[in-house]
């Protein structure tokens, strides 16, 4: 039975919880993640958890912000004018906007209050700040890559 370390191609199942419980995704009704350990493809805990892993086992992990999805920084807060938004979008709280900054970056943040001649973006990661638990099941390791 194969043992996961850094550089190995994965299969995983996970189901991913916030901290009252409340399950915020999963894999294990459709396929299972396909990534590299060591590549920075999924977060650095859910990845670092996997090292030593053998096929078939099940673990069941807390990951703190730091290792998931970073701090909720406060400075992340944008307003924005109505105006500027194009005239094809009807703001609605919670969707999330698309675009670009202006140093031409691309950013996506969700609306988390309108106003009549301005709406209030969040660019923060929407589980920055939170601590995560995931059940992770080794499926496969492939190989090296």
């Amino acid at each position: 039975m194969a043992q996961a370390k850094p550089g190995d191609l994965v299969r995983a199942h996970y189901t991913g919880k916030l901290e009252d419980g409340t399950v915020f995704d999963s894999s294990f009704e459709r396929e299972p993640l396909l990534f590299n350990i060591g590549k920075g493809e999924v977060i650095p805990g859910f990845e670092n958890t996997l090292i030593g892993m053998n096929e078939g086992e099940t673990k069941t992990v807390s990951i703190p912000p730091k290792d998931a999805y970073g701090d909720y920084i406060d400075n992340l807060i944008f307003v924005l004018k109505r105006s500027d938004l194009p005239p094809d979008i009807e703001p609605q709280l919670g969707i999330m906007l698309h675009g670009q900054s202006e140093s031409g970056e691309s950013i996506s943040g969700t609306i988390k209050e309108i106003k009549e001649k301005t709406i209030v973006l969040d660019v923060n990661h929407p589980l920055a700040g939170k601590t995560l638990t995931f059940e992770i099941k080794l499926m496969e390791v492939i190989s090296p890559q």
